[in-house]
């Protein structure tokens, strides 16, 4: 394509990571040549190649969760040039047609502005795509999952860009949306509540009556006892776990130097042990000492002779003693030995 004289080509300066994306203007395309209807064949390409091709996402975004990330995710990834402006309902429209918001607008454009894959947020964007807008904004292609929206009395709002050939689907992520994350919380209606009371939040500010108030406590407090009385339980467990794990170690070491004493006990005591080999081989030599005892050396000197001494005189006490008879056996004996002493006496007169 031949680029027309004297014309000049502004383009928005791509945003950091660093930095929120940017609120859309009354158009934010500074192209001044004539802006060329593209086919989808031509945008895969990469052509133009003076400007990207600019494609546009709405929707409502509450509760802005993985699944709207990644629907915006592949509207910029669609062609190899790709700046996403992303359109989001207020929520006066948003009330009006589809039903109440958990977030406000503000706080949904916000979430927008963060998105990695959001080049420019578009405010107050209409429930209904006109010819009108997608040539103020200078849009190329509409960005949506291929399900009919029917809304606004219309079958499927996106039904006159799918026939004009702007309109380019992507895929739902499954197991997500905001229908889910709001029935999840509905359903446990409870739960969330006393989570709430628990985190300092008052029974007006979650418009909970006295009673059930009074019933959310009660069940936190139980829930606390709880959580004691299953943390003890697990400290107790660890606790005899460990001695069990000590008492199996004791064991252990204890069967082991039984073994080894019962072991050491045998090879001394046993029928071959050490000591019957040590008494065997000392009663042997015990033996034989007594039948050939040893012979005194040769060469050893000769002891002396102590000298005889002569007996010395008895005393006359000895005497005495040596001389008395020794009692008689029977009364015969006793009458003659009573007549030798009379004799005696006789003779020394």
């Amino acid at each position: 394509m031949e680029k027309p004289e004297n014309v000049s080509f502004t383009f928005p300066v791509s945003q950091t990571l660093t930095e929120p994306a940017i609120f859309a203007r009354e158009t934010s395309c500074d192209c001044r040549a004539p802006h060329e209807k593209l086919t989808i064949a031509q945008a895969r390409k990469g052509t133009p190649v003076d400007r990207p091709v600019r494609v546009y996402a709405d929707g409502i975004f509450d509760l802005f969760h993985s699944g709207h990330a990644r629907a915006l995710m592949q509207a910029k990834n669609l062609f190899p040039n790709t700046y996403l402006i992303v359109g989001v309902c207020s929520d006066e429209l948003t009330h009006k047609y589809k039903g109440f918001t958990v977030m406000t607008e503000h706080e949904r454009y916000e979430a927008l502005r963060h998105c990695r894959y959001v080049d420019e947020v578009l405010r107050d964007a209409p429930w209904t795509l006109t010819p009108e807008f997608l040539e103020k904004y200078k849009i190329d292609f509409v960005a949506h999952d291929d399900i009919p929206y029917s809304s606004a009395g219309s079958e499927d709002v996106y039904k006159h860009i799918k026939e004009a050939g702007m309109f380019v689907p992507t895929q739902r992520t499954e197991g997500i949306s905001t229908s889910d994350i709001i029935t999840r919380i509905v359903r446990d209606y409870d739960v969330y509540a006393r989570r709430n009371l628990q985190r300092g939040y008052t029974a007006k500010e979650l418009n909970v009556s006295y009673i059930n108030e009074k019933k959310y406590r009660l069940q936190n407090q139980v829930d606390r006892m709880k959580e004691k009385v299953r943390t003890v339980e697990e400290k107790s467990k660890h606790f005899v776990y460990r001695v069990e794990e000590k008492s199996h170690d004791l064991i252990q070491k204890w069967e082991e130097k039984s073994r080894e004493f019962i072991g050491n006990f045998l090879e001394l005591f046993g029928p071959d042990g050490t000591w019957k080999q040590v008494f065997q081989e000392r009663s042997g030599r015990m033996l034989s000492y007594a039948l050939s005892p040893r012979v005194s050396p040769c060469n050893s000197p000769p002891r002396d002779l102590s000298p005889v001494r002569s007996p010395s005189p008895p005393s006359p006490l000895a005497r005495w003693h040596n001389a008395r008879p020794s009692p008689p056996t029977s009364p015969k004996g006793a009458t003659a030995s009573i007549s030798s002493m009379s004799e005696g006496d006789e003779d020394e007169k």
